[in-house]
């Protein structure tokens, strides 16, 4: 997926994916939501939005259907940051919060 947003292209296919947050559900379901990070060449960070036709991505498709959609989110390296957090109970979000931000992590 490619958008621009604010003069700045973001794509999916050239920019690394950190880290996938997937609810379980099978890519058919009308519940299916994952979220994923990604840093651009450039290092911008931002999420790649994937939902059903009965999550919080869901748009009207006409004659009161609904449909999934996708979007990108521009976010900063805090919100990166927290969305690891967030998801640190799964070892690769966790090896990403090392790999990309071990400088902003210490021992409690």
């Amino acid at each position: 997926m490619i958008r621009v947003i604010d003069g700045k292209r973001y794509n999916t296919e050239t920019a690394t994916k950190i880290f996938s947050h997937w609810n379980g559900c099978s890519r058919s379901d009308f519940q299916y939501r994952t979220k994923a990070l990604f840093r651009t060449v450039k290092g911008k960070w931002f999420l790649h939005h994937y939902g059903g036709a009965m999550t919080d991505m869901a748009v009207s498709a006409g004659n009161n259907g609904r449909t999934g959609s996708e979007s990108i989110e521009p976010i900063d390296e805090s919100d990166a940051l927290g969305f690891l957090e967030a998801h640190s109970d799964d070892s690769e979000a966790a090896a990403a919060i090392e790999t990309h931000f071990a400088d902003q992590v210490e021992e409690a």
